[in-house]
């Protein structure tokens, strides 16, 4: 179970990720992005980052990063993550990334999933999952939920984080 937190703002600078001896093989990215109150965060995005709808992401997009909060971090500002998780804010769909217990209810408790037959339940490589995703850690993608305490909703579609 990971525990994921999240950061949401406009990406103000994407460039390529410079190693000890200034070098960069290209393959790993420094994304930052900025909330709009002046609080920054750095996202170090590596090929292991799952972009949902697997975008291109470009400065001035709105987006939210998920890193594990538990995972060791620098002490520098400002702050740095490894991104596990990256969403470009969409008008069309929500996302949540959690853990959802053995009910489908996320670890904060504010969302519950109701999962019917046309609910798309993958892997991140896109291929099908033939189990279960309770008691996981998922990427879910939905539309309209309830106003109820935990909202609940039909996903369109699972991504589960194996």
């Amino acid at each position: 179970m990971t525990n994921f937190f999240s950061f949401h703002g406009t990406i103000t600078m994407i460039t390529d990720l410079l190693g000890q001896n200034g070098e960069g093989d290209g393959c790993r990215k420094l994304i930052s992005v900025e909330n709009g109150m002046g609080a920054i965060v750095n996202f170090v995005v590596s090929p292991t980052t799952y972009f949902v709808d697997h975008v291109m992401m470009a400065v001035g997009d709105r987006v939210t990063g998920y890193y594990d909060g538990n995972a060791p971090a620098l002490l520098i500002y400002p702050p740095q993550y490894q991104a596990l998780v990256m969403v470009k804010k969409s008008p069309y769909h929500n996302v949540k990334v959690d853990y959802f217990n053995s009910e489908l209810e996320s670890s904060d408790g504010r969302l519950r999933l109701n999962i019917s037959p046309y609910t798309q339940i993958v892997l991140t490589n896109g291929q099908l999952f033939s189990r279960t995703p309770v008691n996981r850690d998922l990427i879910v993608i939905y539309g309209p939920s309830t106003k109820s305490i935990p909202a609940q909703t039909t996903p369109y579609r699972i991504i589960v984080l194996c």
